[in-house]
């Protein structure tokens, strides 16, 4: 069977999955249809719906798409099945039901942001940069009953550099993933997928990658400057670490930090601020000091701290909590 005539339905939501669909549609694989979230209500009063990356793409290449709020709704169900779908592509997408992940003839398959099964979970792009790996990469496995767990069909490795930031790191993970999911289905239609399972590593040894929330992206200033430093970029640009600037009046600022760096410095309590009132903002750590290169007042534009300095004045009693 050639690949014009092996028919795939593609599952996904953000300019991640958009990528892999576009490079699957360039290379002329047979997508008969695209399964999304439904439009999201946006602005001041939600009048306004957008779609995902994944439907825009999907209807401006005309596209049949579907867009259920639950998976197992019948209706939902019975468009998906008359499909009659050879494969079912899944990336960065909603866990799926066994009713839809086993109904083509040839099963499902996952694009995953980790080497599994390191990272299983929603943020796996973040929390390796935040945990200070410097090596991650894609996966392609099948879909089984426990998320993220099934068999792996393929791994790509990819180096973290020092200067990667989640942005950074997700964009080459997009395109890289994006080759690997042609290749999957390259073997899958030829018949020469090798699939092994997950290598059974110790609970203690597994690192997990829950969605990040606001509660779990606030800066702890007790950690050295080095766990700092990795936590800022891996969060950096979304959803951006947090912090609380105190002033000696009572008064609290909240900050976003997108971009720091190390730096030697006497030890004081952490969250100490030092600042020249032109050109830097150490804040103090567990070990030393971290220089902020760019941060966000809340309300306000990001901005290079040099940039911020120009129209604020911080001085060296406030400090970050």
């Amino acid at each position: 069977m050639g690949k014009r005539d092996f028919k795939i339905v593609f599952m996904g939501t953000p300019d991640f999955a958009a990528f892999s669909l576009r490079h699957l549609l360039e290379h002329d694989y047979n997508i008969i249809g695209v399964v999304t979230m439904p439009d999201k209500p946006m602005g001041r009063h939600g009048s306004v719906l957008q779609s995902s990356p994944v439907k825009k793409t999907a209807l401006e290449a005309g596209i049949p798409v579907l867009q259920p709020e639950k998976l197992t709704n019948p209706l939902f169900l019975e468009q998906l099945r008359s499909l009659d779908a050879d494969l079912h592509i899944v990336v960065a997408f909603r866990m799926l039901p066994e009713v839809v992940w086993a109904m083509p003839r040839l099963g499902t398959f996952n694009l995953h942001a980790s080497l599994l099964p390191q990272y299983r979970g929603a943020a796996p792009i973040n929390w390796a940069i935040i945990n200070g790996e410097t090596e991650t990469g894609v996966t392609t496995f099948f879909l089984d009953h426990e998320i993220d767990t099934g068999d792996i069909i393929d791994q790509v490795k990819v180096p973290i550099n020092p200067d990667d930031n989640a942005g950074t790191l997700h964009d080459k993970l997009m395109e890289i993933g994006a080759e690997l999911v042609s290749r999957t289905v390259d073997d899958i239609i030829t018949g020469r997928v090798r699939t092994m399972s997950q290598p059974d590593i110790p609970l203690s040894e597994l690192r997990p990658a829950p969605k990040i929330f606001k509660e779990n992206s606030r800066i702890d200033w007790n950690m050295t400057s080095r766990q700092i430093n990795n936590f800022i970029r891996g969060l950096s640009p979304y959803p951006a670490a947090w912090t609380i600037l105190k002033n000696p009046d009572g008064r609290e600022r909240v900050f976003k930090i997108f971009e720091a760096e190390p730096v030697d410095a006497p030890l004081q309590k952490p969250g100490t601020v030092w600042c020249d009132g032109r050109r830097f903002i150490e804040v103090s750590t567990a070990d030393g000091a971290l220089r902020l290169l760019e941060i966000q007042a809340a309300g306000k534009k990001r901005l290079p701290v040099c940039a911020f300095l120009c129209g604020n004045d911080l001085t060296d009693c406030c400090y970050f909590e």
